[in-house]
């Protein structure tokens, strides 16, 4: 018999990516970007005064969260840093879910999102995507049904990689009765060429988050931050009263700061990802693998025939490749593989090539 709240005691908890010790795997399977982070992150480490971390550090990363709303045109009150973007998701749900309400999402989705509804005791509502990928049109109307108070759309869609255009967001917004929590984790790599861009709906909307985070278009997944940008009167709360006392370390706001800073190598990045996952793209095509047309740092491939993708899976894992396979029923067949650098990519292909 355990001491824990029974709700924690019924729930699993979220299960990570392996992260191995060998520096010699090729690791695809937790979309990290493969590049480094720019060289201003490394000056600001061996510059930083460890005789300042005797203090708490700036309570609301202050000079982060004013880069923040200066480059994405919104005021500072709108920003809130936080610990990594999973930190970011629990507080939205500690703020605006009540226990025993509804919080919505979509099936497949960040698999940590029911967990942290879990840990809040509140129930989850998970709509099925289309075949294709896409929010289904009654997304909101089924949410509002069940007095949804928070929901998220993960955007690019894990793990498809799939984009749902601004004005299908705007329109879910709209509709919906509470919070949209719109997970933008790996927007960064979104082909320029979209002219994606959502944050013109803070503005028009006082019901909209933005979730960014700094762990995958800044190479930062180890220092964890990232942040919430939305109305004022949705940020508040937050800032003033569930978020954590100094929730982020004084070394990841130098650290951050300096990245967010330097748009230009970030850019580089995305560049390089974005050539790298069109060739990745056709490669496993051609291999008659079915891959989604992705927009994140990530492709989802999957096995066609007799071929079992859990057999691929293992077999790459075998030869020190490690990808993504979930055991549900619609990814059963399916393999999450992370966009890796040129040389990483032409290892997968080779090992692809063995096994198949």
């Amino acid at each position: 018999m355990g001491y824990e709240r029974s709700n924690i005691g019924r729930m699993t908890g979220y299960v990570y990516g392996e992260q191995p010790d060998d520096p010699a795997v090729v690791k695809l399977n937790t979309n990290e970007n493969p590049y480094p982070p720019s060289a201003a992150v490394e000056r600001a480490m061996r510059g930083f005064d460890a005789d300042t971390l005797r203090r708490y550090p700036p309570a609301t990363a202050e000079p982060l969260r004013r880069l923040v709303a200066e480059r994405l045109g919104v005021l500072p009150e709108q920003v809130v840093v936080t610990n990594g973007g999973d930190e970011a998701l629990r507080l939205a749900i500690t703020t605006f879910v009540d226990p025993g309400a509804t919080f919505g999402t979509t099936d497949p989705g960040y698999s940590l999102c029911p967990v942290l509804a879990g840990v809040q005791g509140c129930a989850v509502e998970a709509i099925s995507m289309t075949t294709d990928w896409s929010v289904p049109g009654d997304f909101a109307r089924r949410l509002n049904a069940r007095g949804t108070r928070l929901a998220c759309i993960v955007n690019p869609h894990a793990p498809s990689g799939a984009l749902v255009e601004a004005g299908t967001v705007a329109a879910i917004a709209a509709e919906l009765d509470g919070v949209l929590l719109v997970d933008e984790a790996y927007v960064d790599f979104v082909d320029p060429a979209l002219g994606h861009d959502l944050t013109p709906l803070v503005a028009e909307r006082d019901n909209v988050l933005l979730l960014r985070t700094l762990s995958k278009g800044y190479s930062l997944a180890g220092l964890r931050i990232g942040f919430l940008v939305g109305d004022a009167g949705l940020i508040d709360p937050v800032v003033t009263k569930t978020r954590d006392s100094y929730n982020v370390d004084a070394i990841a706001q130098e650290l951050g700061t300096a990245a967010y800073a330097d748009q230009k190598h970030a850019r580089k990045t995305w560049r390089a990802v974005l050539r790298e996952r069109h060739r990745l793209v056709d490669e496993l095509r051609a291999r008659r693998f079915r891959v989604a047309e992705s927009q994140a740092n990530f492709v989802l491939a999957e096995a066609s025939g007799d071929r079992s993708a859990k057999t691929v899976f293992e077999g790459l894992r075998q030869r020190g490749i490690l990808v993504r396979h979930f055991d549900t029923p619609r990814l059963a067949q399916s393999l999450r593989i992370t966009v890796g650098t040129p040389a990483e990519n032409d290892a997968l292909i080779e090992a692809l090539d063995d096994i198949l």
